[in-house]
């Protein structure tokens, strides 16, 4: 016997009922286990200041010390009446790099100094820094732009240091060597949006800012400045600070504190600094502890403490 055919309505149900089981085995499937989130490949290279290194006779010793306890290079302070020879040397036999020169004349002789002289002097300073920079090789120079006091108003102190940037700029960008300005405790640049517009108006990649980790913690979060500043980063200095020792025993204490027992947060840190890829870049950016130093065994402790905050996740 044929069969009746079935209502024109049951057959439409089925064949929309038949298109979504085939749809449905179609559909990638959520994994019956969560894949395991995989840390990012941090990539940062360990430094110090030259000046931390207290064993070694001659530069090449103490170049050849940092680079037996893992360390990549280091930042030299310039202008200074000793030549730049030695140093050289020093690294090209240990392949440890000067990466970076801080500006030996700036708190002497700051930007917006109320006295002409003194301002150029420290104009002068900033650019033998930047000469000196290129002769060796390195990025960039840290900078404290000026001086905020009871003589040097806060806003002279913006228009002053910036216009002695932007007279540099052009030597800078013939030397291809960054202006790294520094958030110090100079009483100028107090939070990380003034300190991004300072950059920004300067409207120059040769302008970029020398993040210090420990030094605003007396006062704001380094994971904030971090991401605030993203791309403006073109350096880091690594040290702690601690609240409680500030407190109970005055302000400057509370930099007597080893790394990653202050009160900064090292992994929101780490993780500030994986979000803006500073901390994760090809090739590696650059992070100098600025601690107390001393010899092999001190420097040894402080190449562990940068790897384990490093590693924070």
């Amino acid at each position: 016997m044929t069969p009746h055919p079935a209502p024109v309505a049951d057959r439409r149900r089925f064949l929309a009922q038949a298109g979504a089981a085939v749809a449905g085995l179609l559909l990638p499937r959520a994994p019956l286990f969560a894949a395991p989130q995989v840390a990012p490949r941090r990539t940062l290279k360990k430094a110090v200041g030259l000046g931390m290194v207290g064993e070694g006779k001659t530069p090449l010793d103490r170049f050849l010390l940092l680079r037996d306890l893992g360390f990549d290079g280091v930042e030299i302070d310039r202008p200074a009446e000793s030549p730049l020879d030695e140093l050289l040397d020093a690294q090209e036999r240990s392949g440890v790099r000067i990466h970076g020169v801080v500006d030996s004349v700036h708190w002497g002789a700051p930007l917006n100094s109320a006295d002409p002289a003194v301002r150029r002097r420290g104009m002068e300073g900033l650019e033998a820094a930047l000469r000196d920079a290129k002769a060796c090789g390195a990025s960039s120079v840290l900078l404290v732009p000026a001086v905020v006091n009871a003589g040097q108003p806060y806003d002279e102190a913006w228009t002053q240091s910036q216009e002695a940037i932007r007279a540099a700029l052009p030597l800078a960008a013939e030397l291809n060597v960054v202006i790294a300005v520094e958030n110090v405790w100079n009483q100028f640049l107090l939070s990380p949006l003034e300190a991004a517009r300072y950059v920004d108006e300067l409207g120059s990649p040769f302008v970029q800012f020398h993040f210090d980790i420990g030094n605003v913690v007396n006062y704001g979060w380094p994971e904030q400045w971090i991401r605030l500043l993203g791309a403006r980063i073109a350096k880091l200095h690594i040290k702690d600070y601690s609240r409680k020792k500030r407190d109970d025993a005055g302000l400057w204490r509370g930099f007597e504190v080893e790394l990653g027992e202050g009160s900064v947060d090292w992994t929101a840190v780490m993780k500030a600094l994986d979000g803006c890829g500073y901390s994760t870049a090809p090739g590696g950016r650059w992070a100098t502890a600025e601690v107390a130093g001393g010899d092999r065994k001190r420097l040894e402790q402080i190449a562990k403490q940068m790897d384990r905050l490093f590693a924070a996740s």
